[in-house]
């Protein structure tokens, strides 16, 4: 019976020491917020997720070179004489791009937000954004493709340069050939008769005395 009214009183004791320290915190001022409708300002060199301009971008490769974990896959196509890439053919510094970006990969699940691939990028193309909300239930939705490219145009792209450099390599051996050919019938050159050389050693005509 003893221990029937300690549980009793144990129980009811509990509950009124977690009562009041409720009731304690409900008059105090609130260090919490309702997040997702309400956010706390980031400071102002946070580092979440990244973004890639491919208007700026040339296809140069530093960043992926740049990064740690191996995040970043690039691939370029060169452009041919007459093709203009992007919208204008240059970037927004007035640097002249000769590259196609068929591929442009971030796998953000490597990802470790250190920030190493922003700074070597010469036309500032890539940097960091202030969006930290970005979880998927699968790792291929952590894998953004940033290219402007379809794979339509990058295989119109892709084959336009294999014929130019075809065309190039075609023309390099054709005038390869027309050089030999120029050589074999071209006479070879008659290699001048060498003069004789003149005894300079003065002559001794005079007579000793005996």
């Amino acid at each position: 019976m003893k221990v029937y009214f300690k549980n009793i009183y144990q129980t009811i004791s509990t509950i009124l020491i977690g009562m009041s320290i409720t009731f304690r915190h409900m008059f105090q001022k609130k260090v919490t917020i309702m997040y997702p409708e309400q956010k706390l300002q980031l400071p102002e060199r946070e580092r979440n997720r990244l973004f890639v301009n491919m208007d700026d971008c040339i296809g140069c490769d530093q960043c992926a070179k740049a990064c740690p974990v191996s995040c970043i896959e690039i691939e370029t196509i060169k452009a041919v004489p007459g093709d203009i890439v992007g919208k204008t053919g240059t970037t927004s510094q007035g640097k002249k791009k000769a590259l196609f970006v068929p591929k442009f990969t971030i796998d953000f699940a490597k990802c470790c937000y250190c920030q190493l691939c922003v700074f070597p990028c010469p036309t500032e193309c890539i940097y960091m954004t202030d969006v930290f909300e970005f979880s998927s239930f699968t790792r291929d939705g952590l894998l953004y493709e940033f290219t402007d490219l379809t794979p339509e145009q990058a295989a119109e792209k892709r084959k336009k340069a294999d014929e130019f450099a075809a065309e190039q390599l075609k023309k390099k051996e054709l005038a390869a050939k027309e050089a030999a050919e120029k050589k074999a019938v071209a006479p070879p050159a008659v290699k001048p008769a060498e003069e004789p050389k003149k005894d300079t050693k003065p002559e001794n005509n005079e007579t000793k005395e005996s």
